[in-house]
Parts: structure tokens; sequence; C-alpha cells
């Protein structure tokens, strides 16, 4: 478990979610750069190997950077795609690796999503993490490619929100998919009603 969930800045880190593969230095900028800002994560994270991980509403650049501190602070290691040719770089391809980014071609026969769901079938521990919305803006209805790959991988879509006005990260539940994804991602959609991004919310179902 992380021994600083006691701090009240991140909770503790359950044992079979993967975790980054270094030293004290990197929570502890995590946690002192939330502390400084005011942040804090809330929450707990589901004990579970394989998850689809999913962060709304991405409404400004600062996600990204709240974002990268909880990360750190909570010692997560959380996987995304990358362009395959960045691999060819010597002295990038192996830190791509040890961050979790995964390689794609995006001009495969294969698509991205299948790729990505082959990827997490060769692991025995892995979190894929994107943000379903795309785009900062504000859209009509999320790409559902999280669905598809939580769906095909056949594990659960775990929930991360931003909210602003509390300035907190709040860590939901797991979500299992079914046979119906427009249903599943409304239900989704649903549980961050009451969250509040730095420029817009999540669109609700009608």
């Amino acid at each position: 478990m992380n021994g600083d969930a006691h701090n009240g800045v991140v909770p503790a880190l359950p044992p079979r979610v993967p975790r980054m593969p270094h030293g004290r230095f990197a929570p502890w900028l995590g946690r002192t750069v939330l502390r400084l800002g005011g942040w804090r994560v809330e929450g707990e994270l589901p004990d579970i190997p394989k998850a689809v991980v999913i962060a709304a509403p991405h409404s400004s650049n600062w996600d990204g950077f709240w974002g990268i501190a909880a990360k750190l602070a909570l010692g997560i290691r959380l996987s995304i795609l990358g362009k395959h040719t960045l691999f060819r770089i010597p002295l990038l391809a192996p830190l791509l690796r040890w961050q979790g980014v995964i390689p794609v071609n995006r001009a495969a026969p294969q698509g991205v999503v299948e790729q990505a769901v082959a990827a997490m079938r060769a692991r025995e521990v892995i979190w894929y993490a994107m943000a379903p919305e795309g785009t900062r803006r504000q859209v009509a209805q999320w790409k559902p490619g999280f669905w598809r790959i939580a769906h095909a991988a056949q594990v659960p879509v775990v929930v991360a929100a931003f909210d602003y006005p509390r300035r907190r990260i709040v860590l939901g539940p797991a979500f299992a998919t079914s046979g119906d994804m427009a249903a599943d991602i409304a239900g989704i959609q649903r549980w961050y009603a009451p969250f509040r991004g730095r420029h817009h919310d999540v669109m609700q179902p009608g």
C-alpha cells in the first residue's frame, strides 16, 4: 500500500494496480505540487490488474498538469498510445517503455483499437488511460474508443473526474461493459454529473 496515504493528499494504491518503478522523489514532487495548488485526490482505486481509465471533463491544459501531479503522487503507472516511429529513436524508446507508452501504427491494417486491445491482452498488469472527449472543447458525445477497447479486452472502465470548484480529482468505481455501448456510456456520463471542469462539464445524456 502507499505509505503516504495518511497525508490527506492522495489515497492508498492497492497492491494489484500497476505502479511506477521509481523511488521517493517523484511521489514527493507530485504531492508537493498538489499541496501547493490546494488540490487533492479523493476516492479509492479498485484493486484490479487491468482497466481502461478515463478522465473527464477535459476542458483545459491545466487538466494535464494536475493529472500528471496526481499520477506522480499516487505512483501509478498509466499506459497511453504513442506513434510507433518514436520507438525507433534509441534514447527515447526506453523512456517511453518505462512510462508505459504503447506503440501503435495508425497505418496498419488492424486499427488503433485492435492494437490497443492486443497490447492489453499481452500484459498481465496494465491500466490504459485516455480522455473520452478527445479534445478540450465541449462535445455533444464522447469518442467510443475507450468503450470498444474495454469491451473487447474484457476489462472494466475506471473513472476519474476533475472537479475545479473544490480543487480535487475524484476517483470513481469500475464500470463493467455490457453489449449496449450507448447505455454504458450514458451511465458513465451520469456519474460525472456532480463534477465541474475548468471551462465546461461533461455533457449529460438526454
